[in-house]
């Protein structure tokens, strides 16, 4: 009998996230964030570690690769093991790891799969040793059910500049769904101009949907990324509609982003209040 908990639905068993990312030694991104927002959501969480970050809210000073046979063993460990509901899939450091991830997904299928495509940090540093653009898209793109970029990792995928307008972003989401993709979660927060941050579903077959919510001024805006993505696969397998574990994940990030707009962790972008619920309460 499976474990039942008064979190996201006292009638369905607990689900089981995986995240396949790399560590952030300051704890705001990365693996810490992921298995944060899996555990503030009652979801159960296991990991893959792609890379061994020396970060802190001021940068990335180092990043030490894991070999991708590694990456590959712990994946095979994990889902010939544990029953996987989903699958967040964040820093990827070059080319063979993504190959890796890649044929183990297509020998292991998981019913959900939310693809963050990790470039560059929130500091600016860059968290991929190689062009991995390419590969990603040929390998990871068409096992992916949700990709989430923001606006920089946006352009990156599809060739253009970064767009400048929330039309440039549309369109740039529709060149993605062309390729293949299920749906792209557009992350427009970074317009600084804007007093909202609005985020942008696009589906094959379906109407655009605009996730608005208001901006928080704070400088800890560290992993946002990562715990959005997070918190949908966290989500989609009690709610099954995309939708609605898109509105909830967007609902629990600005709790955590306001719950944490005060702190001082570090002299750079801090972290976010991932278990602000607990601390509400």
């Amino acid at each position: 009998m499976e474990f039942e908990f008064n979190g996201l639905g006292q009638d369905k068993p607990f689900p089981r996230c995986l995240t396949i990312a790399g560590s952030d030694s300051g704890g705001g991104a990365g693996i810490q964030a992921d298995l944060k927002t899996f555990g503030a959501l009652g979801a159960y969480g296991a990991s893959v570690l792609t890379a061994i970050t020396a970060q802190n809210t001021r940068g990335v000073q180092a990043v030490h690769v894991v070999p991708s046979e590694m990456v590959r063993a712990q994946c095979e460990s994990v889902l010939s093991d544990i029953r996987i509901d989903a699958v967040k899939i964040g820093m990827l450091p070059d080319v063979a790891t993504i190959r890796e991830v890649a044929a183990v997904l297509r020998e292991y299928p998981v019913p959900f799969v939310v693809l963050d495509p990790v470039l560059v940090a929130t500091s600016g540093d860059s968290l991929a040793l190689e062009n991995t653009v390419g590969a990603m898209l040929e390998q990871l793109l068409p096992l992916a059910d949700l990709v989430t970029p923001n606006l920089s990792e946006l352009a990156e995928l599809t060739g253009n500049r970064q767009a400048q307008s929330e039309q440039e972003m549309l369109a740039q989401g529709q060149q993605l769904l062309a390729l293949g993709v299920q749906a792209v979660l557009l992350k427009g927060g970074h317009w600084e101009e804007s007093g909202q941050a609005g985020d942008w579903l696009v589906q094959q077959s379906e109407e655009p949907q605009c996730f608005v919510s208001a901006r928080v001024p704070t400088p800890n805006t560290h992993g946002t990324g990562c715990t959005l993505s997070s918190a949908v696969a966290a989500y989609y397998p009690h709610k099954k509609d995309l939708r609605l574990a898109v509105a909830s994940a967007k609902s629990y990030l600005q709790g955590a982003i306001e719950a944490g707009a005060a702190w001082k962790v570090g002299g750079g972008h801090g972290p976010l209040a991932h278990f602000w619920r607990t601390i509400a309460s």
